[in-house]
């Protein structure tokens, strides 16, 4: 390993250690920046086409722009220092650098999870619920996404006042909690934001499209027995293609960073390779590109808007987003009709 630039120091303010090459660093902040750059330009695309366009101001709608403005944080406050401190091939920005960017990604990070499991729940209760007494409407989805920045900023306080300890992590260009930590305050910190903010929002997700997906499954049941449907199966089979997108982009981008964080917690003796460290929490930072791109390039009436605002007003599908082109979800009323919704 190579010693540090003469000048600079670690957040804790003594001479660190290059844990890669010259051309290592230099790769990674090429990769770093270029997911920060596209997740900026998309998620503000997100945020401003939805501004611009009145009939996209729905409750999911606002569920997607708040998932844009923390993906947006995430992509500001922290891919782009980190891609600065990789260009530099270690972390400049001292201890306060240190503790801001890291409470910055976890604080945006906890609240895109969070927004996630909000969009999950808004999409039960649409498609399994369309006619019952519980409506999610703008009041609903407000107050959901107000908790969301709430709880994220419960859990990710704490190490600012003295319970869990915000460091360096991987090759150490980029700072996050610390799971590696054997002390008991910060251990049992990161127990409990293990499971408040990572296994709670998971299961939310999982319960809630296993649900979403089963509903479809009736609705094709119940057609194939009544002589007809073709439809709702084409309409089962895009909804599931866009739950199964989901679903998988949330476990790639977050389950190995959460599996091994909490590995490190369980077994004392566990010791992993920092460069392997740091490939489970850059693909949680990624999660800044695919969000606007499954959650919201997929529906196919936003994209009747988002593509002549890239296109300068052209689009070469040609498509109405008021009319036709709309995505379209199957559903079963107590009365056993089908009712279409948008997802």
């Amino acid at each position: 390993m190579e010693t540090l630039h003469p000048n600079a120091s670690s957040p804790d303010g003594a001479v660190g250690t290059r844990l890669l090459s010259r051309a290592g660093y230099t790769l990674l902040a090429v990769v770093v920046g270029a997911f920060s750059a596209a997740g900026i330009v998309l998620n503000v695309l997100v945020i401003v086409v939805t501004l611009r366009h009145r009939q996209l101001r729905q409750p999911l709608s606002l569920a997607l722009v708040n998932l844009a403005v923390c993906d947006l944080g995430c992509a500001v406050f922290g891919g782009l220092p980190t891609t600065l401190t990789s260009a530099m091939g270690y972390f400049s920005l001292g201890r306060v650098g240190c503790v801001l960017e890291a409470f910055a990604v976890a604080f945006f990070g906890i609240a895109s999870l969070c927004t996630i499991g909000i969009i999950s729940v808004e999409r039960y209760i649409v498609v399994c619920h369309p006619m019952g007494a519980v409506l999610f409407k703008t009041r609903h989805a407000l107050a959901a996404l107000l908790l969301s920045w709430l709880w994220s900023l419960l859990w990710n306080a704490p190490p600012l006042l003295g319970w869990g300890r915000y460091e360096l992590e991987g090759v150490h260009v980029s700072c996050a909690p610390s799971w590696s930590s054997r002390d008991a305050g910060t251990a049992s910190y990161i127990v409990t934001y293990f499971l408040l903010c990572f296994a709670g929002p998971f299961c939310v997700i999982v319960v809630s499209y296993l649900r979403l997906l089963w509903t479809l499954r009736q609705v094709t049941k119940l057609q194939v027995s009544g002589g007809g449907g073709g439809g709702i199966s084409r309409v089962e089979v895009q909804v599931a293609r866009m739950v199964v997108a989901m679903v998988l982009a949330f476990l790639l981008t977050w389950l190995p960073y959460a599996s091994m964080a909490l590995a490190v917690i369980l077994d004392s003796g566990l010791r992993i390779d920092p460069v392997v460290a740091t490939i489970p929490a850059f693909l949680a930072k990624s999660s800044t590109v695919y969000n606007p791109i499954i959650y919201v390039f997929m529906n196919k009436q936003f994209r009747g808007y988002a593509v002549p605002t890239i296109l300068c007003g052209w689009n070469p599908w040609d498509s109405d987003p008021q009319t036709s082109d709309e995505t379209t979800v199957a559903s079963v009323s107590n009365s056993k009709k089908i009712s279409p919704e948008e997802p």
